[in-house]
């Protein structure tokens, strides 16, 4: 069973975070979010995986491997230069040779995909989309649907008011290989701006399905990125393979170092005396926190370090970034700029 993680995209929306770190690998509770995807689709069988990569492919090859280590077999595509997300999957043409599933690479979920794949089947459709309920959708493409669950028609990000629909676009979607048929070779091609408008006016069997009781969420602002990880802490979504809360074996935390509410400690941190971390923050690998530091509802990225007697507080710490002693970060998003070639 086959499924591709588009993930060619530069994250934009979460720079300068991601200015050192691909999408792919943009942590969520400790794990590349890409690795949570991966876990989430070979807990439904789809144990074979393309990826295409273009921002910092080195690092997300590097980071990945050949899969094993997230439960799949992984087939990279390096792009020369990105193609859009229907572009990219034409690249892959001749790869599926039956139902196969696309998923975006920032989407942390639970959703049922045997169910969406099983509705798919029964409904004879091309393509179908899942699709959560939310209650503010003007960040999201709106899907509206008939009784049967055929797409009737689309609105992309409705003024609040205008909505037709609270049925949101999660970019998870099933296919059949004829979809191949309706992308063009070397053309920038877009799924929401091109192959499902088309799809909709010719009439195909093209479907949605609620996916209800499932969780989603797209990281890929810095709003969903740390509501993401707190429901990772609190426990409102479970995530496979990986520690959500707690400190690991190893990790020595002194004394009168107080851990305070959902807090997730990396491997290898060094804790100072008279720390203290209050939930939910997640703290990274490799991180060091200097002596009488707080750090409050904050997540610090791998190699960060935070000085002594800092206040990082509704903080995001980019990778290896260094806080000063004394300094005071409140509310912000923090993270080095790439170094010149």
């Amino acid at each position: 069973m086959r499924a591709m993680i588009l993930a060619g995209g530069m994250s934009t929306r979460l720079y300068p975070l991601t200015k050192q770190v691909p999408k792919p690998l943009v942590p969520v509770a400790g794990e590349p979010i890409s690795g949570h995807v991966m876990r989430w689709l070979s807990s439904h069988g789809y144990d074979e995986v393309a990826i295409n990569t273009f921002y910092l492919a080195e690092a997300v090859e590097a980071a990945f491997g050949d899969g094993s280590d997230f439960g799949v077999r992984l087939t990279y595509l390096r792009e020369r230069e990105l193609t859009g997300s229907a572009g990219a999957l034409k690249q892959m043409d001749g790869w599926f040779d039956g139902t196969f599933v696309v998923v975006g690479c920032d989407d942390l979920t639970d959703a049922d995909l045997t169910s969406l794949v099983r509705f798919h089947k029964q409904r004879g459709a091309l393509a179908t989309i899942g699709l959560v309920e939310a209650e503010d959708v003007e960040q999201y493409g709106v899907v509206i649907l008939d009784a049967d669950g055929r797409i009737t028609g689309f609105q992309e990000k409705p003024p609040k008011g205008t909505e037709r629909s609270k049925l949101a676009n999660t970019g998870i979607y099933v296919f059949e290989p004829e979809i191949f048929a309706r992308i063009p070779v070397d053309t920038f091609y877009d799924f929401g701006k091109q192959v499902f408008p088309e799809l909709l006016a010719d009439g195909l069997p093209f479907y949605g399905l609620h996916l209800r009781e499932a969780y989603w969420r797209d990281v890929g602002t810095p709003e969903e990125y740390r509501r993401a990880n707190d429901d990772v802490l609190s426990g409102k979504v479970v995530v496979r393979g990986t520690r959500a809360t707690g400190v690991p074996r190893g990790v020595r935390v002194p004394r009168d170092t107080r851990i305070e509410g959902d807090v997730r400690v990396g491997e290898g941190v060094l804790f100072g005396t008279g720390v203290r971390i209050v939930g939910p923050s997640v703290v990274g690998d490799g991180v060091a926190i200097g002596d009488g530091a707080l750090v409050e509802r904050s997540i610090l990225w791998n190699e960060a370090s935070v000085g002594t007697g800092a206040v990082v507080r509704d903080a995001i710490v980019g990778v290896g970034y260094a806080i000063a002693d004394d300094a005071t970060l409140a509310d912000v998003i923090v993270a080095n700029e790439p170094t010149p070639a």
